[in-house]
């Protein structure tokens, strides 16, 4: 099948700027539904990637994503929160921008557009065949992207990729492609919309499941979320009072707080 670049097909309606803001929102709310049922599909590719992140991990590797935009901002916010989520180290899920840290308030003009700053740029960490890259780009055409996973492929390093069309270049230099056809944005080409939030959800399946599979999940608790504020604290007081069978809130907050998290605390009052 040819390259279709849906992702810039006309949007599905007409005259945006005459609609009234309650007709603009229930176009906007309607486009959003058929979201899920897109990834949805994706699932079977999804697990494929997830089970050899799963590996990897577990013989010391790590899992990078690298992205452009509002692709690369969604990479970053997945990666940066897995350690307080899950109290993982820092340096496990790592994200990758073009144009480094200014990208990710503000664009950074033709940034996206080096085949050869995207492997530089995760070339820096030191990444090897232990480790995960996973090109995130909803149109799949950006060279940023597209060149750090044919790098990577050449070291043997494992590739995946999301995107938002189907048959995308950049599937074609990734191990495990996820192709996600949400179909044309409501706004035409504002892919930060529709291919944005499926990017999100697609994203959030992956570290997730990762991170139940690796240990870091009990039951349906974040048993070692990292402890950085009172909402976080309080949760885990109540966590740790069900799981040792304290009825003193106080005691069990002074157990949480002197071991850490609530996991180690389960372990070592025990």
């Amino acid at each position: 099948m040819a390259f279709q670049k849906i992702t810039e097909q006309d949007s599905n309606y007409r005259h945006l700027d005459k609609m009234s803001v309650e007709e603009i929102l229930i176009n906007i709310n309607k486009e959003d539904k058929t979201v899920p049922l897109a990834v949805e599909k994706a699932i079977p590719q999804i697990e494929k990637l997830v089970s050899a992140i799963v590996d990897k991990i577990f013989t010391g590797g790590r899992l990078f994503y690298v992205g452009a935009g509002t692709s690369g901002r969604l990479g970053v916010v997945d990666a940066s929160e897995c350690p307080p989520t899950f109290g993982v180290p820092y340096g496990l899920v790592i994200g990758v921008i073009a144009g480094g840290e200014e990208a990710i308030l503000k664009a950074v003009e033709f940034a996206e557009d080096s085949k050869e700053q995207g492997w530089a740029d995760i070339e820096v960490y030191n990444v090897n065949e232990k480790d995960v890259v996973i090109g995130i780009a909803a149109s799949g055409t950006t060279p940023y992207v597209i060149g750090a996973l044919e790098e990577c492929r050449k070291r043997g390093i494992t590739t995946g990729c999301i995107t938002c069309n189907p048959d995308a270049p950049v599937s074609q230099h990734a191990d495990f492609p996820i192709e996600v056809v949400v179909g044309p944005e409501f706004v035409t080409g504002s892919t930060r919309m529709k291919s944005g939030t499926a990017q999100k959800l697609v994203l959030n399946m992956i570290s997730t499941s990762v991170m139940i599979q690796i240990g870091r999940v009990e039951d349906n608790k974040m048993v070692n979320m990292l402890l950085s504020n009172e909402k976080l604290v309080d949760r885990g007081v109540k966590m740790l009072m069900q799981k040792i069978n304290v009825d003193d809130y106080e005691k069990a907050k002074s157990i949480l707080l002197q071991y850490g998290s609530v996991k180690k605390a389960t372990e070592s009052y025990r």
